[in-house]
């Protein structure tokens, strides 16, 4: 056993109406999940002990996510299959999770360093085309200020996003935007910021339904 703990790591989705969850809240129910499967968890050092476990990246309130991770430390030794075995029967369902792994003590944090995010967004009232040409022009301009939450912010896209998102048209005949993002220290442009500006700049009518990061990986 290492001196820190058996990492592992666990791979689940946040979908449905547990989307809705913020961060800190997402972080309590998956405590209790630990709890409920009966795990030998870790804690931390102080007058406060508390569960060592750590998570990547937040996902926005409202945005779905289909590959999420966060790690548990345990104090002995559970094989991969039967700890998720039982974080699967102790999880809701649209946050239960598919894989688990250990992860070795050199291993960057799920939140080290600069990650790459993907994205889709379903978006109603504009066409896949006129959506395609108002986000390429957008995109070909280089920075887009933001306002949120009181603050303003100007994203150089060229270092957000890798490269130009890709429009398509759904099976329900909504449109839908692929696209890519740097997460970086200083946190991320949103896939909607991005949407709202090009379609209010073209003139165009259209807003985002549904958001959902379905990858997120590191940046080599």
């Amino acid at each position: 056993m290492a001196s820190s703990g058996f990492r592992l790591r666990v791979r689940y989705g946040k979908t449905g109406r547990l989307r809705w969850l913020s961060h800190l809240e997402l972080g309590h129910a998956i405590e209790r999940s630990v709890r409920r499967a009966q795990l030998p968890f870790a804690v931390t050092q102080g007058y406060v002990p508390k569960m060592r476990v750590a998570f990547g990246p937040a996902l926005p309130v409202g945005t779905a996510g289909e590959r999420e991770c966060y790690e548990v430390w345990l104090t002995a030794y559970v094989p991969a299959a039967e700890a998720l075995e039982a974080l699967a029967a102790a999880t809701p369902e649209k946050m239960r999770p598919v894989e688990a792994w250990y992860a070795s003590a050199d291993e960057p944090s799920l939140s080290a360093g600069v990650m790459l995010a993907d994205y889709e967004a379903c978006v109603e009232g504009v066409s896949a085309q006129d959506l395609a040409e108002a986000l390429g022009a957008v995109w070909r301009t280089g920075e887009l200020a933001v306002e949120h939450k009181g603050r303003h912010k100007v994203f150089d896209l060229a270092g957000s996003l890798p490269k130009e998102p890709l429009t398509e048209v759904a099976e329900d005949g909504t449109a839908r935007v692929r696209l890519a993002v740097l997460i970086g220290p200083e946190g991320s442009l949103r896939p909607e910021s991005l949407i709202a500006e090009s379609l209010s700049r073209a003139g165009l009518a259209g807003a985002v339904v549904m958001t959902t990061r379905t990858d997120i990986r590191r940046q080599d």
